[in-house]
């Protein structure tokens, strides 16, 4: 019986150029830091009081129902 080896494929296969070994080197850390799969962080909610969309209001003026302008939105 005959053993049949196969070599595993290579991670990268130069197609153009002459790259040193170190340019090979910093090829292959980048690709695979770049291949990790990472979970993905969701986006912290901001509740209404911490928002900032109340600060791009025009400032209220006084007058008859200003002061229940006043207060935050729900």
């Amino acid at each position: 019986m005959t053993e049949t080896t196969t070599e595993p494929r290579p991670l990268l296969r130069v197609v153009k150029g002459d790259p040193t070994a170190e340019e090979l080197a910093a090829l292959t850390v980048v690709v695979a830091a770049l291949s990790q799969r990472r979970t993905r962080r969701r986006p912290t909610p901001i509740g209404a009081w911490a928002s900032y969309g109340d600060t791009h209001r025009r400032p209220q003026q006084a007058g008859p129902g200003g002061w229940r302008a006043a207060g935050r939105f729900a």
